[in-house]
């Protein structure tokens, strides 16, 4: 079920890590193994530690979580979550911090935390409220339950849901584009987001010329506006 022991955590972590500063990569796609996407910390694990007198829960946070969380939400390329199965607890907050959830149509969302007594973690409650609102994330924050894929639809938790045997296709179908497409336009549009969750307007707006600034300049832009005039089809190359 993909649970997160430590050595998960660290291969993740570092698989991250690795795409976001690798230049040929240029769009990313994560998803699960099995018949689950992630069901999130490794409870037989973290019963050993439990039992040692120190849960650990700080450390792995900090060393393994939060890095590999900041990472998803800010690396400057698109992500792609490939839900294929439930996604629990950090598994789930793992496929809010990407840019587009493809969900399986027998897949669900679990905010499971507070089931063990357990505040949220995996920056779910920086996440969960900007998907869904404050109240709705307070719900199920609180009252954790599964919800299943339409719902999940519905609610923003998924961008799309299809059989499962489309998941990773279609994630995939989408990395693609992405790749082909001005990643550098989308790093920027992934800053602006950002910046303006936590800036006000007037903030936000010279952000968003800092940003226009940037991507004006490039060679993708270029290209393009040439390509449209030439009624061509553009070729970027994130430069």
């Amino acid at each position: 079920m993909n649970s997160l022991d430590t050595a998960t955590k660290v291969a993740l972590r570092d698989t991250v890590v690795a795409a976001e500063s690798d230049d040929a990569v240029r769009a990313v796609v994560l998803t699960g193994s099995g018949r689950a996407f992630c069901v999130g910390q490794d409870l037989k694990e973290h019963a050993q530690a439990l039992a040692s007198g120190d849960s650990g829960l700080a450390t792995t946070v900090r060393e393994h979580y939060n890095p590999t969380v900041r990472t998803l939400l800010t690396m400057p390329k698109p992500v792609v979550a490939a839900v294929n199965g439930v996604a629990a607890g950090a598994g789930a907050s793992y496929a809010f911090a990407c840019d587009l959830r493809i969900v399986a149509d027998s897949a669900g969302f679990n905010l499971a935390f507070a089931a063990i007594g357990l505040s949220s973690d995996t920056g779910s409650s920086w996440t969960l409220p900007r998907l869904v609102g404050w109240a709705k994330a307070r719900e199920l924050l609180f009252l954790p339950r599964t919800v299943k894929a339409d719902e999940a639809l519905a609610l923003g938790l998924a961008t799309e849901v299809v059989p499962v045997e489309s998941v990773l296709p279609r994630a995939m179908e989408l990395a693609r584009g992405f790749a082909a497409g001005p990643t550098l336009a989308y790093a920027a549009l992934r800053r602006a987001l950002e910046f303006s969750a936590t800036h006000g307007l007037d903030e936000s707006l010279d952000h968003e010329a800092d940003m226009m600034q940037w991507t004006g300049a490039s060679d993708d832009h270029r290209a393009a506006v040439e390509a449209f005039l030439a009624k061509q089809q553009a070729v970027f190359r994130g430069r």
